[in-house]
């Protein structure tokens, strides 16, 4: 049977190897960031408030707890940020029960990526229980390791999802390449020192030193994440 996945050269340049690749989740492999959308929408307006189209780029690609606390504030619900939180999930979890539809190039990109044993690693800001659901969709033998938001003290903006990704993968920050779909995701993989790939979904997101931003993950192969580390994107 004729492979569909391209031969590409496992012998890259000395000290610019490629040593892992780290991914987002929602927005970036799974075209997910409505879902969240819609059921903020709902929730609120159970509440009895209405969300603005505004507040969407604000909550997109954080941390639960940021965004919870964010539309409260904005809406002036009565209801705790833990209550929120939990109400959240829940219905997410319920809305992506039957599975979630992949972005183009996805499982492409994955499929790819575990053909040449790239050490690849997904990283959300999701809670665990969002991530394990979505895993059905994404296959989980396409990871060496999940990180989930709740699992962190600090998650995304901050750098310590992408760092704890690299240690346990035994990468160099420096040597992996992640690809994000938000300025939040963005900022942390790129304060944790690695080469970035942004796929914006909801919002702009502007080109920058050591960070490539494309259409789509149909642009993205092993070749393309290779030549992130030698400066050729």
């Amino acid at each position: 049977m004729t492979s569909s996945i391209a031969a590409v050269d496992p012998r890259p340049a000395a000290g610019s190897a490629l040593q892992a690749v780290l991914l987002d989740m929602d927005g970036t492999l799974v075209d997910t960031e409505g879902f969240w959308w819609e059921v903020e929408v709902a929730v609120f307006a159970e509440l009895g408030h209405q969300l603005l189209e505004e507040y969407r780029e604000v909550v997109v690609g954080g941390p639960m707890t940021r965004s919870a606390a964010f539309l409260i504030q904005a809406t002036g619900a009565r209801i705790a940020v833990a209550e929120l939180t939990v109400l959240l999930n829940s219905r997410f979890s319920e809305m992506i029960g039957r599975g979630v539809p992949l972005m183009p190039g996805a499982r492409r990109l994955l499929a790819e990526l575990a053909a040449h044993s790239v050490p690849t690693a997904l990283v959300s800001a999701s809670h665990r229980q969002i991530i394990d659901r979505v895993l059905h969709s994404l296959g989980p033998e396409n990871f060496a390791l999940t990180v989930a938001g709740d699992e962190m003290e600090r998650t995304k903006p901050h750098p310590d999802p992408y760092l704890l990704a690299a240690a346990r993968l035994g990468a160099d920050p420096a040597r992996c390449a992640v690809v994000e779909d938000t300025m939040t995701g963005v900022a942390a993989a790129e304060a944790a020192g690695c080469r970035v790939v942004a796929v914006p979904s909801v919002a702009p997101i502007p080109a920058a030193h050591g960070r490539t931003v494309v259409s789509s993950l149909e642009e993205v192969d092993l070749r393309f994440l290779r030549g992130l580390m030698t400066g050729k994107h």
